[in-house]
C-alpha cells in the first residue's frame, strides 16, 4: 500500500521504500550459514577435526550495499517520528554489510555484538539455572521430517488464506538451508531438517503465525519497512514467536533448554572459546554430541554470532513487558523491537498504519492468555514449560 496518509510526505515514503527494497535484498543469515554443514558435522563427529565450513557468496557485494545506502537521502525526512525510525535503520544496516564484509575474518565477531547484543549477568544466569534445572532429553524421541513439516505449514498457511486469499506465505523444501527458518515471505526447510512430533504445532505457530504473519501484516502497511523489519527487530520478534509456543502450550522443557544452551554458548564462544571447546561444553552439559554441534555451528559461524541469544532475551523481556501491563496486539503491525513500540504506536495513533490483516491463530485458543499470563507471572520460566 503506497497511499499518502496525513504527516506522511511523499518524499518520507520513498526513503522508507527504498531502505525497505534494500533490506529485502539482504538475506543476512543465508549469507553467513554454511552450506556443507552436514559433511563438516559427520567429519567433526567422526574424529574431532575442527570444521571449515564454505560459505554461498552473498547476493549483494558489501561495498555496493555500503554505497546504496549513503545513497539514500535519510537525514532528509520530514517527519519526526519516522526519521528517528528510519535512522536506526540505516545504521544497522551499515553494520550489516559490514558484517557480510568480514566474514571469517577476527572483525566479524564484534560487529555481531554491535548487531545482536551479548550476554549479561541476568540472561546467563537464567540460562544457567535452566540447563543445570532441566535433565537431557532422551534421544529416541519421535521425529519429523522436512515433508511432515511442510505438510503441517501449508496446513497453517491455507487456514491463514481463509481470512485473507491475497497473503504471500509460501513454504519451501530446499537443500542449500539449515534447519528451518523464514525469509521474507517464505518458510525454508532443509531437506535435512528433523523435528521433535511433540514440538511440530509449536514450530509452525512460531515460525508461520510470528514471523510470516507479521511479515504479511507488515507489507500492507504505507511504511513499508514494517515486513522487513526496523532496526534490532529480531530479539522482539524471536521473543514473540518463543510466547507463541507458550500460548500454543507447546514449550517443551526440551526447548527451553534448548534455549539456554545457546545463551551459554555464546558466552562462551565470547570469551574466546573455540568450536571444540564450546562443543565439548554442550556435551558435557548434557547436550547430544549432534545437536551440540548443531548450536556450536550456530555460534561459531562465520567468525562467531551472537544472534542465538536473543531468543532468550527477547522472551525475557516480552514478559516483562506483559507483567508490567503491556499490550501484545501492537506487536503484530509488522516487525519492530519492544523500545520502538512508543514510536510505531505514534504512527498509529495518527492514524498512519493499517490494523493488521492477520492475526495469530494460535491467539485465538481461549487458554492462550491464561498461558501468557501465567508466564509473566511465574517464578521461573521451568514452570511453564511442557514436559
Amino acid at each position: 500500500m503506497t497511499d499518502q496518509r496525513p504527516g506522511l510526505a511523499p518524499t518520507d515514503l520513498a526513503v522508507d521504500h527504498a531502505l525497505s527494497r534494500l533490506a529485502e535484498g539482504v538475506r543476512l543469515l543465508l549469507a553467513i550459514t554454511p552450506v556443507d554443514v552436514a559433511e563438516e558435522k559427520a567429519r567433526f563427529l567422526a574424529d574431532g577435526t575442527e570444521p571449515e565450513f564454505t560459505y554461498r557468496e552473498p547476493d549483494t557485494d558489501p561495498a555496493v550495499l555500503t554505497a546504496e545506502i549513503e545513497a539514500i537521502d535519510v537525514d532528509g525526512v520530514e517527519d519526526v517520528t519516522l526519521a528517528h525510525l528510519l535512522r536506526s535503520k540505516r545504521d544497522e544496516m551499515r553494520l550489516q554489510a559490514r558484517l557480510l564484509a568480514q566474514r571469517c575474518t577476527p572483525e566479524f565477531r564484534s560487529t555481531s555484538e554491535l548487531l545482536f547484543g551479548g550476554v549479561d549477568d541476568r540472561l546467563r544466569e537464567v540460562a544457567t539455572a535452566i540447563v543445570s534445572a532441566v535433565p537431557a532429553p532422551v534421544e529416541d524421541r519421535a521425529k519429523v521430517g522436512a515433508q511432515a513439516v511442510h505438510e503441517r505449514a501449508m496446513v497453517e498457511i491455507e487456514a491463514y488464506r481463509q481470512t485473507d486469499p491475497d497473503v504471500e506465505m509460501h513454504s519451501r523444501i530446499r537443500d542449500d538451508v539449515t534447519g528451518v527458518l523464514v525469509e521474507g515471505d517464505s518458510l525454508l526447510i532443509s531437506t535435512d531438517a528433523r523435528v521433535d512430533t511433540v514440538r511440530l504445532d509449536a514450530l509452525v505457530h512460531h515460525e508461520v503465525g510470528t514471523h510470516l504473519v507479521t511479515h504479511a501484516n507488515g507489507s500492507r502497511q504505507p511504511v513499508t519497512l514494517l515486513s522487513n523489519g526496523f532496526a534490532g527487530y529480531d530479539e522482539t520478534q524471536e521473543g514473540l514467536a518463543v510466547l507463541g509456543e507458550i500460548a500454543c502450550g507447546g514449550l517443551t522443557v526440551s526447548r527451553l533448554r534448548q534455549l539456554g544452551g545457546r545463551v551459554l554458548a555464546v558466552d562462551r564462544m565470547l570469551a574466546g572459546a573455540s568450536f571444540g571447546e564450546n562443543h565439548a561444553a554442550l556435551v558435557s552439559e548434557g547436550f547430544s554430541p549432534g545437536g551440540a554441534f548443531t548450536t556450536a555451528m550456530r555460534v561459531h559461524r562465520a567468525g562467531g554470532l551472537t544472534k542465538d541469544a536473543i531468543y532468550l532475551r527477547g522472551l525475557l523481556e516480552l514478559l516483562d513487558h506483559v507483567r508490567d501491563g503491556g499490550e501484545l496486539e501492537p506487536f503484530f503491525l509488522g516487525k519492530f523491537r519492544l523500545r520502538d513500540l512508543p514510536l510505531v504506536a505514534d504512527l498509529r495513533d495518527r492514524g498512519l498504519l493499517e490494523p493488521p490483516a492477520l492475526r495469530p491463530r494460535h491467539l485465538a485458543d481461549e487458554a492462550a492468555a491464561a498461558r501468557i499470563h501465567e508466564a509473566a507471572h511465574a517464578d521461573s520460566l521451568l514452570d511453564l514449560a511442557q514436559h
